[in-house]
């Protein structure tokens, strides 16, 4: 019988090769041993694609093109794709490695059908939903009155999204292995299992930490600075007043060069007596504006003292309505909104204002709302206290305005629906945020059957209207207070339950501005809704979160002059534009 000659490589150390039979020595007497091999590395950063979350990615790509509230730019579009195919990736992923932990993985055979099978239909099905897609987007477009888009977004929309899903997964996977080395440190003293756990947690806390404190924390202090060169300038043909009857004007308490961009743009923002008085077809008055800035004072009481003593030096008690507005983040208040009420009054008013923050409203919202709320609590308490000492014959109608932000003050100024009617003779709030109380428990209590946008609520002088023609019915009661809010407003319906809830605006009866086409989907909608709010105002009014002009019909249902007609509104609507 022929022997085997087992011949050992010569770069094996020698102490290894003399562990090797000799071909002179019986195989039985000298077994042949082998070195343990090392464990295969694992690829993790360029490991393949899971199949069940490429799968579910594909599934979410497509649903991402769905229309939601408001049209979405093709950049916006390509980002949210990219977001919602990760999301997609990771829930399919995890669930494939799921099965196969329970199951054991599945043959090489089977898998490779799979993914022909996926090779094979995702182009297809990408194809159709971006021609849906774009149907989708431009209807949308038409129906809020916006030219369409052009077809070539397509192709960059499709860039931006894989570009998206890429730095995303690679995220992910930078993560995971992170993970896996901070797992392997702690095997050396902790089983694997709770080995693995102690390095997901430690990965997880230092990568919320790097985003907290490195981009959060740096997108914060970067808006700070811009927000406060900002607030240092003054708009374009924005003046000093001449006026006496302005903050920062002649004999004013209130500084110029310490009202802010903001403050400056509202107190020099008044018409004209002659363009009043050619208005109202009869002699008007000089309005009044009264304004305080961040630097104006030291905190929001001595601002709110500041206002009340310029009240009292402008005669703004003196006149028939006394207007408190709280603004938005940056001490901003819509021109438009100020003039109307001053050329329904032909000047007879008195607007004031404070700012407490020069923040835009995004930034104002997630840092801080107590800022806003302790402001309105302020100006608006200081204000009625000054305004109650009057004798109730002859005290000015007191009138609230919120927008957006400011609406959130007001709310939390007040507390509960009833006090919020008692306040003043009137309300107007427009916009208002999916985190305002008042608004929310006002909508849980409307009549049953009344639809979540536009809700009858029973026992108080609360209006709600996503279309502000709706008020215009002169024989109806007045209201006290009225909420404008439109049905494709996401900073009213936006929230973090639509990740997996499907929202009442989208069950039953829908508003006549929701498309039809629009459907809920867990993950997907959330993401799209969030990407309107980046956009929400750059849409005409009466959409998204722009208003404007429509504050005329909320004006003239809470508190007209006297002999004012539905024609006299649509003529100062046509006026402001």
């Amino acid at each position: 019988m022929r022997r085997r000659v087992v011949a050992s490589p010569p770069s094996w150390p020698a102490a290894l090769r003399a562990r090797i039979p000799s071909p002179r020595r019986p195989l039985a007497d000298s077994p042949l041993v082998l070195p343990a091999l090392p464990p295969p590395r694992r690829r993790i950063v360029r490991s393949g694609l899971s199949l069940a979350g490429a799968g579910l990615a594909a599934v979410f790509y497509c649903l991402s093109f769905t229309p939601s509230l408001l049209p979405r730019a093709w950049f916006l579009q390509g980002v949210v794709a990219g977001i919602t195919a990760a999301m997609g990736y990771a829930s399919g992923a995890a669930a494939g490695a799921l099965v196969r932990r329970v199951r054991g993985p599945f043959r090489a055979g089977t898998t490779r059908i799979a993914w022909l099978l996926l090779a094979a239909a995702l182009p297809v099905l990408v194809a159709i939903f971006l021609w849906l897609g774009t149907r989708w987007q431009r209807d949308l477009r038409l129906r809020l009155g916006m030219p369409p888009a052009p077809e070539y977004d397509v192709a960059r929309t499709v860039g931006i999204s894989l570009l998206t899903f890429g730095l995303l997964l690679l995220i992910a996977r930078m993560l995971r292995l992170a993970t896996h080395g901070c797992s392997l440190v702690f095997r050396r003293v902790f089983p694997i299992p709770a080995a693995y756990c102690a390095g997901t947690l430690v990965v997880a806390v230092l990568a919320y930490g790097a985003f907290d404190g490195l981009l959060v924390a740096n997108l914060f202090a970067t808006a700070d600075r811009l927000a406060a060169v900002e607030n240092s300038g003054t708009g374009n043909g924005v003046t000093v007043p001449a006026s006496a009857l302005r903050s920062g004007g002649p004999q004013s308490f209130v500084p110029w060069h310490t009202l802010g961009r903001q403050g400056r743009a509202f107190v020099a923002g008044a018409p004209t007596g002659e363009q009043l008085t050619e208005f109202a077809g009869r002699p008007a008055l000089e309005p009044i504006r009264v304004y305080a800035g961040l630097s104006s004072a030291g905190t929001v009481e001595k601002r709110a003292e500041l206002v009340v003593r310029e009240m009292d030096r402008t005669g703004a008690f003196e006149r028939s309505v006394v207007a408190v507005f709280t603004p938005t983040g940056t001490g901003w208040v819509d021109n438009k909104v100020t003039r109307s009420l001053e050329y329904m009054y032909a000047g007879d008013t008195a607007l004031v204002s404070m700012q407490y923050s020069y923040l835009p409203s995004f930034f104002a919202f997630m840092g801080d709302r107590s800022e806003v709320a302790d402001a309105a609590d302020a100006l608006i308490g200081a204000v009625r206290e000054r305004w109650s000492r009057l004798p109730a014959a002859t005290r000015p109608r007191l009138l609230l305005f919120g927008e957006s932000l400011g609406t959130y003050g007001m709310e939390m100024t007040f507390g509960t629906p009833q006090r919020l009617v008692d306040g003043a003779d009137g309300a107007l709030l427009l916009g208002p945020t999916f985190a305002n109380p008042t608004h929310r428990e006002l909508t849980a209590g409307r009549v049953p059957g009344s639809p979540v946008w536009d809700p009858s609520y029973p026992g108080l002088p609360v209006e709600f209207a996503d279309d502000a023609a709706e008020l215009r019915d002169p024989t109806g009661s007045r209201p006290k207070v009225v909420y404008l809010q439109n049905a494709t407003d996401p900073v009213v319906w936006w929230s973090w339950d639509l990740l997996w809830k499907k929202p009442e605006w989208l069950t039953g009866r829908r508003a006549p501005d929701v498309t039809p086409d629009m459907h809920w989907y867990p993950g997907i909608t959330f993401w799209q809704i969030t990407c309107d709010l980046v956009f929400s105002n750059k849409v005409p009014t009466g959409h998204g979160h722009s208003y404007k002009s429509e504050t005329v019909d909320g004006w003239a249902a809470i508190a007209p002059p006297p002999g004012w007609t539905t024609q006299d509104s649509l003529r100062l609507r046509a006026l402001l534009g």
